[in-house]
């Protein structure tokens, strides 16, 4: 169990991961949180993240910090993808491990399963087949990511543990218009479509793929979750357990969000992954279930949407 007085290091606290972890520890009365902005501790630089280690010494670690983005960002930018994450992962676990972290808790995501794997994707089905190839650089740097942390279990005893999160979307979540996930991008597309009284809207692809959608704050709750219950080198999934084509998520953001207009899809752009439900049966024996219903959770995101135009970059 971690203490309340514990010193806790969230990587990322700025993004829509990390602050979700950051609320969800100060609901629980957790008061010795450190955080560090990127113009403070520049993850990538390893001589910046071990004096940040060697002075602080944190008792626990939440890995939320990655380079993300959407389709697009993933097939023009796969060098950086690669190179980043790779980075500034293993300069945090490996300065975590130096100075005797407790434990840690790296987060990845379900884009490390196989293209074709079997559905829903069970956490033994990791390295079976070949990746989906529009997001194959970020999903080998979190598989690395993961390694490196059962391998330090492994050799050095550590407790260092992985979860791979669903598609996830709520407060603080990226807008960009290009470099945006599904989610948020369907967001921005219908209300500017609406504030404009456009009377279509053209979405990519076919909008048959099949994707499962978790709400950060439910996110954040598994995450301190399994910091309390769980040990062991075999990542644990985090998501729903349920799906919806990304036809039924685009009305259903388009009725949120109050657009009556046409939605029309351009199958000439890609649809990625056909299917990706993961298996949370591990969760839920771990004794973990979701609490966000997607259209309260879709609700809730808009509502941050028109909170935070900074957000809402061009």
């Amino acid at each position: 169990m971690m203490e309340k007085d514990a010193k806790i290091y969230v990587a990322g606290h700025r993004g829509m991961v990390g602050s979700a972890i950051c609320r969800a520890l100060e609901r629980e009365g957790y008061t010795r949180l450190l955080t560090r902005t990127h113009e403070e501790l520049d993850l990538c630089r390893q001589e910046q993240v071990e004096a940040f280690f060697a002075q602080e010494k944190p008792d626990y670690v939440f890995l939320a910090a990655a380079k993300v983005g959407g389709i697009l960002a993933n097939r023009d930018a796969p060098a950086d993808f690669l190179y980043d994450n790779m980075i500034l992962e293993m300069n945090v676990i490996h300065a975590a491990w130096q100075n005797r972290c407790r434990k840690l808790l790296f987060l990845g995501s379900s884009c490390i399963y196989p293209r074709m794997a079997p559905q829903p994707i069970r956490e033994d089905s990791l390295l079976t087949s070949a990746l989906e190839e529009t997001n194959e650089a970020y999903a080998l740097a979190k598989i690395s990511g993961l390694k490196y942390c059962a391998y330090l279990n492994a050799q050095y005893g550590t407790d260092y543990i992985s979860a791979m999160p669903t598609n996830l979307y709520g407060p603080g979540d990226n807008y960009h218009p290009t470099h945006s996930h599904v989610l948020p991008a369907l967001i921005r597309r219908f209300h500017e479509a609406k504030e404009a009284g456009a009377g279509e809207v053209v979405c990519w692809g076919t909008g048959s793929p099949l994707r499962e959608f978790m709400y950060v704050d439910d996110l954040a709750d598994a995450c301190l979750h399994l910091m309390q219950t769980y040990s062991g080198s075999e990542t644990v999934n985090l998501g729903t357990g349920e799906e919806l084509s990304i036809r039924e998520l685009t009305e259903l953001v388009a009725g949120v969000v109050g657009y009556t207009g046409k939605i029309l899809w351009d199958s000439s752009k890609p649809d990625g992954t056909p299917r990706k439900l993961l298996d949370v049966g591990k969760l839920e024996d771990l004794g973990y279930h979701y609490t966000t219903k997607l259209k309260e959770g879709i609700r809730l995101t808009y509502q941050d949407f028109l909170a935070h135009p900074v957000r809402v970059e061009r």
